[in-house]
């Protein structure tokens, strides 16, 4: 009735166009023009959003006793399905979600479950409204429609359950977390969810709905609240379950694939995806990657294998074993037959990414070559993957083709799926986990049996791009941050024949994946495909250790590769340029690349597999007559590149002019996705930003050979920082930085740089004048991009100070005066730059005598300690710890009055009162403050320390780094205290004897626990040479400290190899050498009051292994280093630089001076003892 009722009117979703007159066609008739805006146009009007207020009016009116509710419900919903509300048809529809929410809570309290057909067609509208309209519903909607569907499973009939069901997974689709009051009765011990998706259901498509909303329930979208892990547990075993159960006798192949696998593999993804691994141990590990192993390769012809149910972490390949329950396919002709010609069912594969619809016979486990045989034997149609040879025609008719193409296509998606959520597992599982399994899908090239199934074997032989191309994803996420375990990586040595060490296993691994990801490069057409190659082979390159490898591997690939650098695809060419990203920054310098780079261009000889026979390069900008129009739809053409660097340029850099002119210069033509005409367009912003970022690595890496283009970097840095797109000036201002450093690189003493070698000071001077003169500037200025403001700060701080020297006097203000003001910046990001900059400028041998610049640094680091941001608070006592450094070089080299009165004694009294040790204080804040702690009170002269304003700061600041000493503070933090403590010792003015104030016994005792007692060995190093900076006997205070400090050396020196971290136990040689100088060094200044605590020490099992210890000191038999790494600004008090017969010298001097010393009794006698034992130790030395 209501069918027939609705005939008087319009259909539901059509519109009533007006009608236009007739117009005779003739040439003289008027052309079209479009009518005025007030004119009607079609769809001018969102037909559905007024058929959807209309019936929502109606149905907010009816009650649930209307006397036609039932008619009236059923015409209003038939008038609400009949419309289409996907905004992607049109886009003008503008229905509120609360709206909808408001009409389907109404409209739930009006249909009874008693009304099944209604039922139906309120969860039909349910489903059409939430997800075409994409409505984000309320908690009370939800509750209600949950409630509402939940309660329709238990009382209406089996028939309504799939239509329930589906409205039940749109209803909680996101907002499993939120159901939590529902989820006891869906997915409880009796659930009806776990009744329908169980393997007993025979209903396949109620059991495909169960697992959807299942899999909308685990699903997690960003910002709502994870799912319970109980529930998301069970939906897990679920799906795991259904994956690894058997296909149904009675199930056809295709249906089962959309069905149950399909939908599990979707459900499995939701639940891995997002979070750790939360499901079990090693065997649920082990299950989810045999059963996705196994669905990576569903419906590959040709193949019979017996697959394991489990997978286990071990170091060699586990073979799938063939099946010899099925019988082996018969072989088909490859031979397409003579009489047939080809139909328009047979697709070529071509770069748009869709499925092939021909048979495709990859021979997975069939004869032939193995995937370990790499010899240059291989034939040539082997090199090709089975997707570029040609198949034969269809052998089916047209219904069974159709059939076959729908299965083919259910197959890969089956596959895709499968790679989906083996790229999940591969995100959750911990690395170190994962690794026990990457046999199983990266193989080693084995030497018997038949070539393993992996992923490598996806990417060449699968026939499917989007399939290969989620293979290439799993195989890149399984790369990323593999650097550690591959470093165990070695093929260097000669082979063991008794055995296969697992770093030979390992390299092997290496070396077929670099040779199955060139066939895919090689062979791939796809665009998207073959950028993803390209990815991987940057991951591989990035991770894999060339330095313990044989060479070649990478000389290969820089062959294969570099065709592509003109792609006509924007993506490859990117993704090109992010391959010699990492092939320049891979344990650089890699005397590989060194040769690489050094190598002229020979581009002209090489082509893609695509334009076999052509140079797809043309260089005179024209393509090759004989060229069909198919090749140029396939084939890469580039565009002739002005100044591109040519065949034959010995001693050129290809890679720089390249990455150089792909900045600069423009592409005369363009590709299809580029749009045409604009002649002088330059590259992508992509392409030139990549490009840029190889500079950079370039000028890190092998600064040695990049050097001499400093005119070329100069002019491509100008050129970007006067661009208008602030990416590009960023990376100019990092390319800028990067050379400057490289330059000051060269320039330290330690590197051993000749300065034959260097850049020529002159023309530093001159590359940095004209950088400063230029647009670098208006990059300091530019207030609305704070990054490009940082990083231009950055570059300033990169300029040889032996060239800012050199640098015009305007321009140093200029510098200077840029800097001070940027640190009132409020953006954090600038003003940490800024006080960096400060902090590397104060340490300038021209800028650390100017009194004004030191005080205004003072100034603008102390202001910026109290700063709200971390990071500018960390840069600040970094900044701090160089301003301090440089007042006791001030002190040292230069002049004494003005440095101490070029700063107002608030400075120094506030400096003196900053509590390095507060809890707000982060980590980087704390280390750099005890520097500069130490660092000031070394500087403190005594007309300072006399006056009571100073009094309580000093002992606060002594006891600030007492306190980070004994604490369980950061261990760098605690040895920069040991070692600010040492350096406040070298002040001779500090009161440290036998009248000092009682901070100073705080600090020796201090130093003498953590000497003895410390677990890390860098922090005892630190305390030992800070216990030997005093240089006189009376700064070590009564014979009882002394004595103390004495017996703390003694037992440390007997205990230094006590540790059970091999970490620790590398610097147990530098410890001990420093405890056997801080031992010398007491011995050097003692007294006869000390001679008694001497003896007892040296007179015994302990003198004996003290002795040891200072004969290999003397001897210089261990030696200083190994110390590791150390504080910026420190240096080793223990590690002193003289000779073994300095060493000797010194100590004969000792003896001298204590046999020269008059005692009587009981001194005398100890004293004699301590001579014998130092004559015993000479005459030890003397003898070697």
């Amino acid at each position: 009735m209501a069918a027939q009722e609705g005939m008087s009117a319009p259909a539901p979703g059509h519109r009533v166009f007006p009608a236009f007159p007739p117009v005779a066609l003739s040439a003289e008739a008027a052309p079209f023009t479009p009518m005025a805006g007030d004119g009607w146009r079609p769809d001018s009007s969102p037909e559905a959003e007024k058929q959807f207020s209309r019936c929502a009016a109606k149905l907010r009116a009816l009650r649930a006793d209307s006397g036609q509710l039932r008619e009236e419900l059923n015409l209003l919903f038939d008038q609400l399905l009949s419309e289409n509300y996907n905004k992607t048809v049109d886009p003008s529809i503008n229905i509120q979600p609360e709206d909808v929410c408001s009409l389907l809570r109404h409209v739930s309290s009006l249909v009874p479950l008693t009304q099944e057909h209604l039922v139906i067609k309120l969860c039909q509208l349910v489903h059409r409204l939430l997800n075409q309209l994409k409505v984000i519903m309320d908690q009370q909607t939800l509750d209600v429609l949950v409630t509402y569907t939940a309660s329709a499973l238990k009382v209406c009939s089996t028939w309504t359950h799939s239509d329930v069901l589906l409205a039940l997974s749109t209803a909680v689709y996101g907002n499993g977390a939120q159901c939590h009051r529902h989820l006891g009765d869906l997915l409880g011990e009796d659930g009806v969810l776990l009744q329908y998706s169980s393997l007993s259901q025979p209903n396949m498509e109620l059991r495909r709905v169960a697992l959807t909303c299942m899999t909308n329930i685990c699903l997690r979208i960003p910002g709502q609240p994870p799912l319970d892990d109980q529930y998301r547990s069970l939906c897990f075993r679920v799906f795991l379950k259904t994956l690894h159960s058997p296909k149904p006798p009675n199930t056809d192949e295709l249906f089962y694939c959309l069905v149950p696998i399909l939908s599990a593999l979707k459900g499995l993804q939701c639940c891995l995806s997002g979070g750790k691994w939360k499901f079990g141990g090693g065997e649920e590990l082990g299950s989810v990657l045999a059963v996705l192993k196994r669905l990576m390769f569903q419906g590959a012809p040709g193949l019979s294998v017996d697959w394991p149910a489990v997978l286990y972490p071990a170091p060699l390949p586990q073979y799938e074993g063939l099946s010899a329950a099925k019988p082996a396919e018969p072989p088909k002709s490859s031979e397409p037959p003579k009489d047939t010609a080809k139909t328009k069912t047979e697709e070529s594969r071509g770069d748009d990414g869709e499925e092939e619809d021909r048979e495709t016979v990859p021979a997975l486990q069939r004869g032939g070559v193995r995937e370990g045989e790499t010899s240059t034997k291989i034939s040539a149609s082997f090199l090709y993957p089975s997707w570029k040879r040609n198949s034969s025609d269809s052998e089916f008719s047209d219904p069974e083709g159709n059939a076959q193409s729908k299965l083919r296509l259910n197959h890969a998606r089956v596959r895709q799926g499968a790679l989906h959520c083996l790229l999940a597992v591969v995100k959750a599982v911990e690395r170190r986990t994962l690794y026990g399994y990457w046999s199983s899908f990266i193989p080693d090239s084995p030497v018997g049996g038949p070539p393993p199934l992996t992923l490598l074997t996806i990417v060449l032989k699968d026939p499917s791009p989007k399939v290969r191309l989620c293979a290439l994803q799993v195989l890149c996420a399984m790369l990323d941050g593999s650097r550690q375990f591959l470093a165990m990586a070695e093929d260097t040595a000669s082979p063991r024949t008794s055995y296969t060490p697992f770093s030979f296993t390992l390299a092997t691994a290496v070396r077929e994946l670099h040779r199955s990801l060139s066939l895919a490069l090689l062979a791939e057409t796809s665009p998207q495909t073959l950028t993803q190659v390209i990815k991987c082979l940057a991951y591989l390159v990035a991770n894999a250790p060339y330095h313990r490898l044989r060479p070649g591997l990478l000389t290969q690939l820089w062959k294969h590769i570099r065709p592509y650098v003109r792609h006509r695809d924007v993506n490859v060419r990117v993704s090109v340029m992010t391959f010699y990203g990492a092939l320049v920054t891979t344990q650089a310098p890699l005397p590989e690349v060194q040769l690489l780079l050094r190598q002229p261009d020979d581009s002209g000889s090489s082509s893609t597999p695509q334009d076999s026979g052509l140079s797809w390069r043309q260089r005179d900008g024209m393509s090759s007559p004989s060229r069909t129009p198919s090749q140029r739809s396939s084939c890469t053409q580039s565009p002739r590149v002005p100044r591109t660097p040519q065949e034959g340029d010995g001693g050129q850099m290809w890679l720089l002019q390249l990455c150089v002119s792909l900045v600069t210069q423009p592409r005369e033509d363009q590709s299809d996705s580029e749009g045409a005409g604009g002649g002088t367009a330059l590259e992508p912003s992509p392409v030139r930003l990549e490009a840029l970022q190889v500079l950079s690595h370039l000028v890190r890496g092998y600064f040695s050979l990049t050097k001499v283009y400093l005119c070329e970097i100069g002019q491509v840095s100008a050129r970007c920082l006067g661009e208008s797109d602030p990416s590009l000036q960023l990376h100019g201002a990092k390319l800028l930085e990067e050379f400057g450093t490289g330059i000051i690189q060269q320039y330290r003493a330690e590197n051993n740089v000749p300065e034959t070698s260097r850049v020529p000071l002159k023309q530093v001077v001159q590359f940095w004048s004209e950088v400063l003169s230029g647009p670098l500037n208006g990059a300091l200025q530019n207030e609305q991009h704070p990054t490009l403001q940082a990083s231009a700060c950055d570059t300033l701080s990169s300029i040889l100070p032996q060239a800012f020297a050199q640098l015009p006097d305007k321009t140093q203000m200029m510098c200077i005066t840029v800097l001070l003001g940027l640190t009132y910046i409020e953006n954090y990001l600038v003003k940490t730059a800024a006080v960096r900059a400060l902090g590397i400028y104060v340490l300038f041998p021209c800028l650390r005598e100017d009194v004004m610049f030191v005080a205004d640094t003072a100034n603008t680091v102390l202001a910026a300690l109290d700063d709200r941001s971390t990071n500018v608070r960390a840069k600040a006592a970094w900044s701090l710890g160089n301003l301090t450094d440089t007042l006791i070089v001030n002190i040292i080299v230069v002049y004494v009055l003005e440095c101490t009165q070029c700063l107002p004694c608030d400075y120094i009294i506030f400096w003196l009162s900053f509590e390095p040790t507060s809890s707000h204080q982060p980590f980087q804040v704390k280390s750099n403050a005890v520097r500069a702690l130490g660092n000031l009170l070394h500087f403190l002269r005594e007309s300072q320390m006399t006056r009571s304003a100073f009094q309580r700061p000093l002992e606060d600041a002594v006891r600030a780094l007492v306190k980070t000493v004994q604490s369980e503070a950061t261990m760098k933090v605690r040895w920069n205290a040991c070692y600010a403590l040492g350096n406040a010792f070298r002040n001779p003015a500090l009161p440290l004897g036998k009248y000092s104030a009682p901070w100073s016994h705080d600090a020796f005792a201090a130093l003498c626990h953590v000497v003895t007692s410390c677990k890390n060995f860098k922090v005892r190093i630190k305390s030992a040479a800070a216990l030997a900076v005093p240089a006189h006997r009376g700064c070590y205070g009564d014979t009882k400290r002394f004595s103390c400090v004495w017996q703390s050396l003694a037992t440390a020196l007997e205990n230094s190899e006590d540790t059970n971290d091999f970490l620790e136990y590398r610097y147990s040689a530098s410890l001990r050498h420093t405890l056997s100088h801080a031992l010398l060094h007491l011995l050097s200044v003692s007294q006869l009051q000390d001679m008694t605590a001497l003896r007892e020490s040296l007179d015994g099992e302990e003198g004996s292994s003290i002795r040891e210890h200072l004969i290999k000191c003397l001897r210089a038999e261990e030696g200083a280093g190994g110390g590791g790494e150390e504080a910026e600004g420190e240096k080793d008090a223990g590690g002193d630089s003289c000779h073994s017969q300095q060493r000797i010298g010194g100590l004969q001097q000792t003896l001298i001076r204590l046999k020269g010393l008059k005692a009587d009794g009981e001194e005398e006698r100890s004293k004699e003892m301590v001579v014998l034992f130092l004559e015993d130790l000479l005459k030890t030395c003397e003898e070697t």
